[in-house]
């Protein structure tokens, strides 16, 4: 592992074209094209961002949200697709990591998806959120334990979380224990109002400071016209506003670029590796600052399935299905 490296991130605040997959995906490849030429190696984009986020579940109860869900049902990627392959593409072609947030179709069923893909253009992670939020429920099935891995990139020790995954301490920490150098955070932004970016930040911080590593955090922003598409409520527009706090945050919790908050933009900053070293001596909650005999985490890191085979008539035990190679720890 090297900690003497320096890393150029980007992270990207911007807004879909609303309910068009292609139209979004033009937007991303031009954005990785963009950062690019910025200098960045590492692009990350807001949460579920191809093709957009279901800001219509927050402000629609579920007996009126079927025609707006089975739209998202049309527009939605699946893996491998062409869409994955533009942005392999692209990733290949610049030698660039990207980091995206997609909705992912999976037979009858849409997860909160996140993929990593390596500067060769390689998909190296596709995990998806473990527990969508509130409303969410309505839209995305739940992910599993197989996505909390941090994978080896040209950049490093990669790792991703969306939104509230962040307020889960546990899946934060399945990340930490694998010694995450650089974690990227997602958030669909234009939501709550300003009290969702100031609990943003407190919570990109905190995890920068608890895991030593850096946080590269982006959020999506709607412009006044795609609110106006979303819902014609006034009271209801007002909460499709504020929440946008895409920066990058340094292992001692500093900002590193100046939060972005509206319009669309993209924070830049340079990730020395030394701070990780220099944060971890005085605190590094997977080592010296640890209790392990007091204190662990059980982590079922097998990949969900409907049916398991299995040859030898020993059926897997409830909860935790099949277990994969890396089984329970």
């Amino acid at each position: 592992m090297d900690f003497t490296r320096k890393v150029r991130a980007a992270a990207v605040q911007i807004s879909p074209v609303l309910f068009s997959r292609e139209g979004t995906t033009e937007k991303v490849l031009a954005s990785i094209d963009k950062a690019a030429q910025m200098g960045a190696e590492l692009v990350v984009f807001p949460e579920t961002f191809i093709p957009y986020y279901p800001y219509f579940s927050f402000v629609q109860p579920p007996v009126l949200m079927g025609k707006e869900h089975l739209r998202l049902y049309e527009e939605a990627v699946e893996v491998p697709s062409p869409v994955t392959e533009a942005v392999s593409q692209a990733a290949r072609s610049h030698q660039i990591v990207v980091v995206l947030g997609i909705n992912e179709r999976d037979g009858g069923s849409l997860y909160n998806t996140q993929l990593i893909f390596d500067a060769d253009g390689t998909l190296s992670l596709k995990r998806r959120k473990i527990t969508p939020t509130y409303h969410e429920r309505m839209v995305w099935g739940q992910g599993d334990g197989a996505g909390l891995k941090v994978v080896d990139t040209a950049v490093g020790k990669v790792g991703a979380l969306a939104c509230w995954e962040h307020y889960n301490p546990l899946a934060r920490f399945a990340l930490m224990a694998q010694h995450e150098q650089i974690h990227c955070a997602q958030f669909p932004g234009s939501m709550v109002g300003q009290i969702f970016a100031e609990q943003m930040e407190v919570t990109i911080r905190h995890h920068a400071l608890e895991a030593g590593c850096f946080v590269v955090n982006a959020t999506g922003w709607l412009s006044p016209e795609q609110v106006s598409q979303i819902t014609t409520d006034d009271k209801l527009q007002k909460t499709l506003s504020g929440g946008c706090f895409t920066t990058i945050i340094s292992p001692e919790g500093n900002i590193l670029h100046p939060p972005i908050t509206e319009g669309e933009g993209i924070a830049i900053a340079d990730l020395d590796f030394a701070l990780i070293t220099k944060r971890k001596r005085m605190m590094d909650s997977v080592g010296h600052y640890s209790r392990p005999d007091l204190l662990q985490l059980q982590m079922n890191s097998s990949r969900w399935a409907v049916v398991n085979e299995c040859d030898d008539g020993d059926l897997p035990t409830p909860p935790f299905g099949h277990p994969s190679k890396e089984g329970i720890y």
